[in-house]
């Protein structure tokens, strides 16, 4: 069997017309018919979100639509205590399982570059990691799995999550297992954009995929004073220089090299004026790591090189480190299902070993309760990729079907 789903064409970024999965499996029930039917309105939603980007922690728009669709399809979705986002079960057999789908809906604080009729319409907010192909495609699922529970024929719950705050601490999936987000869930799901593997691939991973993240923030301060006179004072810009080039090399000699400790500051700050010395600086940035145990003593290890470093400056150092999130670390029965799944929806070929990233995702958080997996969805486009976190970021919209196809798959599987 091959399956082939068509885009609407007009304004559509990359490649246009029927995409082939060669060897895939029909879904059961004529679902396929049914989401090619509903291709072309979850491409204007998608486009709909992109257009109006919210930051992470106020996504109430987004939720809002989300619940509005999900109603529409005859569900009962119920928010989140802020409103921001969105928790709906789809209940099937009765005494079937609970699996849980999970997709991120908050937007970034970058100004969007591209030159299309989706366009950001919200200055220095831009939805440059995928985030609203997530939660298109979870959307999607629903309507879907919907026909599937009023036809008796979905063999347990699946509850989707579309999860706020992805992109900030605290997490936002804390906030959603505190709502109750997990309660009776046995697995759970969740596909991330990956612009470097083209529409039909699917990365994925037994173990570690992504790093733990964590925020660190160094505030010093001094009396100030005059450039001419530094012996009278504590120089903080020299500090600052010391802070932000000796500290990262010498915290990643404190771990085994394999751990791919690296801290990187990404902002620093010190002063006004070229004659003044300033009484007080700062620098931030993160730490990521790839081992569990390594992100365990981070903490510890920052501040005592941190502490030792600016010791002979005189320099007081007010040292604020933020525990982002672990490693995503995937259940091996998970990818079990998650391999079987990428066949079944995108072809034998579909699925690809995908290697451990640098980068965090809160998707972790889920992971230390029940166990389940995070696959990379590919969206790449034609020509040179654009990664995430960049303001000129598209996909392929062709992956929206394909993810679709892929978590359905993935439902009915866990669930049997």
């Amino acid at each position: 069997m091959t399956s082939a789903l068509t885009l609407p064409g007009a304004g559509h970024p990359g490649p246009s017309g029927p995409l082939e999965f060669p060897g895939s499996q029909p879904l059961p029930a004529e679902l396929d018919h049914l989401l090619a039917l509903r291709v072309p309105g979850l491409v204007a939603t998608r486009r709909h979100i992109h257009s109006h980007p919210e930051l992470s922690g106020a996504e109430f728009e987004t939720a809002a639509l989300v619940a509005r669709e999900l109603s529409l399809a005859g569900l009962h979705p119920r928010l989140l205590p802020k409103g921001n986002g969105v928790i709906c079960d789809i209940d099937g057999r009765p005494d079937g399982p609970v699996v849980a789908l999970r997709a991120d809906i908050d937007a970034l604080p970058l100004t969007d570059a591209k030159d299309v009729p989706y366009r950001s319409t919200v200055d220095g907010v831009c939805h440059a990691c995928g985030h609203d192909v997530h939660t298109t495609i979870l959307l999607g699922v629903g309507m879907l799995l919907a026909q599937l529970a009023d036809a008796g024929e979905l063999p347990g719950r699946v509850r989707l999550i579309f999860q706020p705050a992805e992109e900030i601490l605290p997490c936002g999936s804390l906030e959603v297992i505190e709502a109750g987000g997990l309660e009776d869930v046995v697995q759970i799901f969740a596909l991330h954009c990956d612009p470097s593997q083209p529409v039909g691939k699917v990365g994925l991973r037994v173990g570690p995929i992504t790093a733990a993240a964590d925020n660190v923030t160094v505030r010093l301060s001094g009396p100030g004073g005059h450039t001419a006179r530094p012996h009278l004072t504590v120089d903080l810009v020299d500090a600052l220089g010391r802070l932000v080039t000796e500290v990262p090399a010498l915290v990643s000699r404190r771990v085994p090299a394999s751990s791919g400790l690296l801290l990187v500051f990404g902002h620093a700050s010190a002063g006004t004026r070229y004659n003044v010395i300033p009484s007080e600086a700062s620098a931030s940035g993160t730490l990521r790591v790839m081992d569990r145990e390594a992100w365990d003593q981070a903490p510890k290890i920052v501040a005592q090189v941190v502490r030792d470093v600016l010791a002979p400056t005189g320099a007081t150092v007010d040292l604020e480190y933020l525990r982002g999130r672990p490693p995503v670390s995937n259940d091996a029965r998970a990818i079990g299902v998650l391999t079987a799944a990428t066949a079944a929806a995108l072809g034998p070929e579909a699925a690809a070993e995908t290697p451990q990233s640098m980068g965090g995702e809160d998707f972790s958080w889920y992971l230390e309760h029940v166990p389940g997996a995070l696959a990379r969805l590919g969206v790449g486009r034609a020509g040179p990729n654009v990664d995430l976190h960049r303001p000129t970021f598209d996909v392929d919209e062709r992956a929206i079907p394909a993810g679709v196809r892929l978590l359905v798959q993935t439902a009915l599987r866990a669930l049997a």
